[in-house]
């Protein structure tokens, strides 16, 4: 689906945000352990959740733990693509075990190519290829043998990078799940999101009545579109200054 440009799209008193992190918030860099909210992002996001009565999430793939020293500690929080969800301002839990060894065995041995590393994430576990495009095939190939070696995986591929994740690790129930809470319920879903993991939950947030923005090229059930983190960044910021509409349409 195509649509307008994100400069068009106005904010609502009634609306709940939800963001995904990598490629949305934060321009994707060489180093995940690197990439952080970008100047001016923290400020925006707290603007608005103020103005949304506190309904502004971040929602990433990122393990919680991870994610919660990237990201303001007074905004929701939702880790490992939903799977742990945190409320603003409360410390993360300790992080839960990794997955058992069958599943990552083939994950270790695609690891051993020059350029690949492998990440471990509670029980999502993901292999990064960004630096060998060239073993691209051999990382969905052992991610789908690690998938099947555990019932109720499966294999995720990404922007250079394929996870393995329990089938519950899905951004459309976590985003479902975050509309159930009260500082969620009864308003319209705005999903902005950048991957293919994203488009789980813009098809959520499509269901619920909401609005869906894809960041960057490629397909999407988005109607909205939005050039890069810069172009989600300067509309976040023209969002948290300027009026609310009234009630979403």
């Amino acid at each position: 689906m195509t649509g307008g440009d994100l400069r068009a799209l106005r904010l609502h008193e009634r609306d709940a945000l939800v963001l995904d992190f990598d490629g949305t918030l934060a321009p994707i860099g060489p180093d995940p352990d690197a990439v952080m909210l970008p100047h001016g992002a923290a400020e925006a996001l707290h603007g608005l959740s103020r103005r949304l009565g506190g309904a502004v999430a971040v929602l990433s793939g990122r393990d919680l733990r991870d994610l919660a020293r990237r990201v303001p500690a007074g905004l929701w929080r939702a880790g490992g693509h939903g799977t742990e969800i945190l409320p603003p301002h409360a410390p993360p839990p300790p992080a839960p075990p990794p997955p058992p060894e069958a599943l990552l065995a083939p994950l270790r041995e695609a690891a051993r190519h020059e350029g690949v590393w492998i990440e471990i994430k509670g029980p999502v576990v993901a292999l990064h290829y960004r630096a060998a495009p060239e073993a691209g095939p051999a990382c969905l190939e052992a991610a789908g043998r690690a998938a099947a070696a555990l019932p109720g995986h499966k294999a995720q591929p990404g922007k250079m990078v394929v996870e393995v994740k329990p089938l519950a690790a899905d951004k459309g129930l976590a985003l479902r799940s975050l509309m159930d809470r009260s500082a969620f319920a009864g308003r319209r879903p705005v999903m902005v999101g950048d991957d293919a993991t994203d488009e789980d939950a813009m098809e959520a947030a499509l269901a619920l009545g909401g609005v869906a923005v894809k960041v960057g090229e490629g397909p999407s059930v988005a109607a909205w579109r939005a050039a890069d983190p810069a172009a989600v960044l300067a509309w976040l910021g023209r969002e948290a200054a300027a009026p609310l509409q009234g009630k979403a349409p």
